[in-house]
């Protein structure tokens, strides 16, 4: 959404079925509101920011909590634990915070449910590339800046 001279800039991340509106203190799995601490929607808000990206925890401290982090802090991890567990009671099924020992955390949506959610998305993929296949063209796989999922576009 562009600025108008009555309306500032929104930013808006979606992230598979997650919806963050930083400006709005807000966050949505599939339109419904989640219940997030200040801190909670801070640390997803940045880790949406740079959804895929491995970040340190050093890093998310300083983003979040806007200073350095002291040695054995364990604040960072407390949260994620906190979000983590926030997610999956929204999300079944769904999940977005990924460890990586010695590294940090990433966050990039992944469904490992049966089915039931990811089928809804994988019926549009397929009648996207069925629609392309029958007019003789090529179903391409396009990513969005914030967005996991795939969708598909005719060539």
């Amino acid at each position: 959404m562009w600025a108008t001279a009555d309306k500032a800039f929104h930013e808006v991340i979606e992230v598979g079925p997650l919806e963050i509106l930083p400006d709005e203190h807000l966050a949505r799995a599939r339109g419904k509101t989640l219940m997030l601490s200040i801190r909670e929607l801070r640390l997803l808000t940045e880790l949406a920011r740079r959804v895929d990206r491995i970040m340190a925890r050093e890093e998310l401290f300083r983003l979040v909590w806007g200073r350095e982090m002291r040695p054995g802090d364990r604040s960072v991890d407390v949260y994620v634990r906190k979000l983590r567990v926030k997610l999956e009671g929204a999300l079944p099924g769904w999940r977005f915070i990924h460890t990586h020992f010695g590294f940090g955390y990433r966050l990039a949506a992944e469904y490992e449910g049966d089915g039931d959610v990811g089928d809804a998305e994988l019926t549009a993929a397929t009648l996207a590339a069925a629609a392309a296949d029958e007019l003789g063209e090529t179903a391409i796989p396009k990513r969005s800046e914030h967005n996991a999922k795939d969708s598909f576009t005719a060539q």
